[in-house]
């Protein structure tokens, strides 16, 4: 079997499946459970299980996929703070929702392969830990091209753009998607190690 087949097996196609379907479960699930104006990511857990078992292309696609839930519920007003946004910045808010998921999978996949060389369980952790840093800090940099926005509709008299987005806004959201990713960081590496077989890596 050629490496093109093997990275497009059937195995690793329904694998890929599966944690799409997780995605999207526990976003619309964890989009009700909300910290400040925006919600939990518990969908980085099997965007960084995809990442390690299937490759920085998979994590992408996953993130993407996340992305785009956070997209559709800006568009259809579901999520208020993403609907302002995206009323007022479309294409910034289009290029943020998707572009922040998809370079926190692609992320977690590099970081993965760069630290599994010390160890297996060193890399899975680094992979955990990158997705949450790079979401964040990716979120808070787009959004701070919205500023405008952000000080007439969610920032308070006497505060500051800055204050809202990092300890309002993303602050107690990344550490708290920072800390269930370490925590899950050690079932996440025995799942990979017992798939891992299975989806050809």
């Amino acid at each position: 079997m050629s490496e093109k087949e093997k990275y497009f097996s059937a195995k690793r196609i329904t694998g890929l499946a599966v944690l799409l379907a997780l995605v999207v479960v526990l976003q619309i699930w964890g989009g009700t459970i909300k910290i400040g104006a925006t919600s939990l990511s518990f969908v980085l857990v099997p965007i960084v299980l995809g990442a390690i078992m299937l490759g920085a292309g998979a994590g992408a696609f996953l993130g993407l996929a996340f992305g785009i839930i956070v997209l559709i519920y800006g568009v259809t007003g579901a999520d208020f703070f993403t609907s302002v946004l995206f009323t007022e910045h479309p294409i910034i808010t289009l290029v943020l929702c998707l572009g922040k998921g998809a370079a926190a999978g692609a992320a977690a996949g590099g970081m993965y392969r760069l630290c599994r060389k010390k160890s297996d369980l060193c890399g899975v952790f680094a992979a955990a830990a990158t997705a949450p840093v790079v979401n964040t800090s990716l979120f808070i940099l787009g959004a701070l091209l919205m500023s405008g926005t952000l000080s007439v509709h969610f920032v308070t008299e006497g505060s500051s753009v800055i204050y809202f987005l990092v300890i309002g806004c993303a602050g107690w959201n990344f550490v708290a998607e920072f800390a269930i990713n370490l925590l899950l960081a050690p079932a996440i590496y025995t799942v990979a190690r017992v798939a891992g077989k299975s989806f050809g890596k």
